[in-house]
């Protein structure tokens, strides 16, 4: 091992080569020096001495990673480097195992904690406080996570292509490992660490077998090496098949004895290459995936055959909740609750289903998926989607911190008031507590722990900048801020993210903060507002396709919107397809009804005339095309105020995003174009007074098979 004065050099060294040009790379974590040298030396007063504290006083290779991390950086923030001492301290009860108390005392800054990953976290979060030139005087701060498992899920696949990547290719380098470990590889996990992020699923939910053989093994258990100080586990996906595939059986059926032995057997040959082993992320019988129904047997009967292969290991196993039916249905909005509800209490304990957290895909606005608190006897885990994958990829800047927070803060009402989705998934909503052996490997956890989980699919890759779009990362940043702490409110992250990113200047830190707030919302004014939903291009899902159909039915747009002369939306009340039974009555009876239903969901749970009179007072033609002209708009707003910090931010990064608003501009033009035009061929009336004429035909949107590509350059109006 390299000591610990060299390493704290290099990581120096290194800071100060990358602070030459600002890529992006370093992400939140830019330890730039203070600029004010009072605030400067005040710190550096109070953090001559760190001690860090727990119960065992024993070095490990987390605890000296939250070293050089201090080390480097308070050395790039002050100029000075602290004094640590490591020392023995019995931490609050209430901190649990990754927990940590900050405490400012005379003698100098304490960072208690139950485990060593808690003074990791903690030392992460002292960064962030001077950072962002918050006091320290009377530093008294405990924080401890409100959800066991806070995962990242990657896409990736063994050809290094990510599904749904727009930043390049996957981050893990196949072809190398295990014999090359990439500094990358560190820095991710130091990235995913100062988030308390715990576990990364590596590779795709459209599984491939060969990530089950010794080869890929043995390149899995090198990441989880590189990781493992950081607290981040490792997990994989597990294809259904594998025993056929790969283990040379003739089925894979759940209850074969002999392919119960063949996962036995594969999870010891796992936990044998990497001891501290996470478990498995499953997608069965959904989007063509094999899976348990193969064989007439349930979700239960596939998740519980996994999760007996892992138990004695202390693995899980996270069972994607994501299913329907090839043979559509009334309403895809409906088949997973019908198909899992009916399970509820069948699962193992150290299973949980994996809930998106809206019942189509990630659109850019969902109500919350009517399983969270349908299920009280099994633990349920939030999936979200980081990633943009129908809010614009890494060309359009969605921030969206305040959607995830609308599902987190919705009220299921079950059982009862107040049982929020973040409270079904934490676990306190009177949502039955479910519990699991320990893993061997985790020395000191506890004996039994509720199961609750947290995912968000990942926006990493190989782009230099992580995430493709200077400002992208505020979703990486935003997820694990709530998976940590899902009280946060997203204006709060939005202020943090901006000034570790960009710097505490007082013209920077409002401005780009009101961007990055209002900029979901912009999205889907300009791409799917008033609850119309699933209306993007066929396959890539970049721009607009409400024209989209043939195939099959629930893929294509005209299934979702069902536009014709009389009205448009997808009547989801009792009078269509009765998806709102679904939810309990409470809720239903809010989105029945004409008079309480939002008027962001309203086309989401009913098909309404074209001269439907809005709360605005706008017929709903009108109202429409409003709000895709608003979402144009507000894009240029923004172009405008992102200009007047032309010197006040690196000209590397500044001119990255002047020149993505101006394409996201065009792009929103083309989302407004394509739609009011195409519903205009059912509702014949014309464009309301404020919206601009479209610049193309609909004809000429309609011929390209990729708007936002061909148009990275537009063409002339047509």
């Amino acid at each position: 091992m390299t000591p610990r004065p060299l390493r704290a050099l290099f990581l120096l060294c290194s800071l100060a080569l990358v602070a030459r040009a600002d890529d992006g790379y370093r992400l939140w974590l830019r330890y730039d020096r203070i600029a004010d040298e009072s605030l400067r030396r005040d710190y550096a007063a109070q953090t001559g001495t760190i001690f860090l504290a727990t119960p065992g006083g024993a070095e490990s290779p987390t605890i000296a990673a939250a070293r050089d991390e201090l080390t480097s950086g308070l050395a790039g923030l002050l100029g000075t480097a602290p004094k640590l001492e490591f020392i023995k301290a019995e931490a609050p009860a209430a901190l649990g195992p990754e927990g940590y108390s900050l405490r400012a005392t005379p003698r100098g800054i304490e960072v208690i904690a139950a485990r060593d990953l808690g003074v990791l976290y903690g030392s992460f979060a002292l960064l962030r406080l001077i950072q962002t030139h918050q006091p320290l005087g009377r530093l008294a701060v405990t924080s401890a996570p409100k959800i066991q498992h806070r995962m990242l899920n990657h896409w990736d696949n063994l050809n290094r292509s990510v599904e749904r990547g727009y930043a390049g290719q996957s981050l893990w380098e196949w072809d190398k490992l295990p014999g090359e470990l990439s500094p990358r590889y560190r820095d991710y996990a130091r990235a995913c660490a100062s988030l308390g992020l715990n576990g990364t699923v590596l590779v795709n939910v459209n599984a491939n077998a060969q990530f089950l053989t010794p080869a890929y093994l043995a390149k899995a258990a090198a990441l989880a090496g590189v990781f493992r100080p950081y607290g981040l586990r490792v997990y994989l996906t597990a294809r259904f098949s594998a025993p056929i595939e790969i283990g040379g059986l003739k089925t894979a059926d759940p209850l074969d004895p002999a392919v119960i032995k063949w996962w036995h057997d594969k999870a010891t040959e796992i936990y044998r290459a990497i001891p501290d082993f996470g478990g498995f992320l499953v997608k069965a019988n959904s989007e063509g995936q094999p899976g348990p129904q193969n064989y007439q047997r349930t979700h239960a009967d596939g998740a519980n055959l996994l999760a007996g292969a892992v138990a004695p290991h202390g693995g899980i196993v996270i069972w994607r909740a994501f299913v329907y039916d090839a043979n559509v249905p009334d309403d895809r909005h409906k088949q997973a609750y019908n198909e899992f509800v009916p399970l509820d209490g069948r699962f193992r304990d150290n299973v949980v289903i994996q809930v998106k957290n809206g019942a189509i895909d990630f659109m850019p606005r969902e109500p919350f998926h009517p399983l969270f608190g349908a299920m009280p006897r099994t633990p349920l885990a939030l999936e979200l989607q980081i990633t943009q994958e129908y809010l614009g990829g890494s060309t359009q800047l969605a921030f969206l911190a305040p959607m995830w927070k609308e599902v987190l803060d919705a009220d299921t009402f079950r059982p009862r008031a107040g049982a929020t989705v973040a409270r079904v998934i934490d676990g306190t909503a009177n949502v039955a507590r479910v519990s699991r052996p320990v893993n061997p490997a985790d020395t000191g956890q506890e004996t039994r722990a509720t199961l609750s989980v947290i995912a968000g699919v990942a926006n990493t890759g190989t782009d230099r900048n992580w995430s493709g779009h200077p400002l992208a990362p505020s979703n990486w940043y935003a997820y694990g801020r709530l998976a940590w702490d899902h009280t946060l409110t997203a204006a709060q992250i939005a202020d943090e993210w901006t000034r570790l990113t960009f710097g505490n200047d007082a013209r920077v830190v409002p401005t780009v903060t009101s961007i990055l707030l209002a900029s979901r919302e912009t999205v889907v004014d300009y791409s799917m507002p008033l609850g119309l939903h699933h209306i993007m291009a066929r396959n890539h899902h970049q721009g607009p396709g409400p024209w989209v159909a043939g195939g099959r039915p629930d893929w294509t747009s005209l299934y979702y919107h069902r536009a014709d002369e009389k009205g448009v939306g997808f009547d989801r009340t009792t009078a269509g397809s009765n998806a709102l039974g679904q939810y309990a009555p409470e809720v239903a009876r809010r989105w029945a009804d004409l008079a309480t239903c939002p008027d962001r969901d309203l086309l989401w749970f009913h098909h309404l005339p074209w001269d439907h009179r809005m709360r605005s007072g706008n017929i709903l033609w009108d109202d429409i095309c409003l709000h895709y002209q608003r979402g144009v708009d507000t894009v240029r707003s923004w172009q405008k105020s992102w200009d007047t910090l032309a010197g006040a931010i690196d000209e590397e990064r500044f001119k990255s995003v002047q020149a993505l608003f101006a394409r996201q501009e065009r792009e929103a033009r083309i989302w407004r174009d394509a739609c009011t035009q195409y519903f205009a061929t059912f509702a014949k009336r014309p464009l309301p007074a404020g919206v601009e004429p479209p610049a193309w035909t609909l004809g000429y949107l309609r011929s390209l098979n990729a708007p936002f590509t061909a148009t990275a350059h537009p063409p002339a109006a047509k």
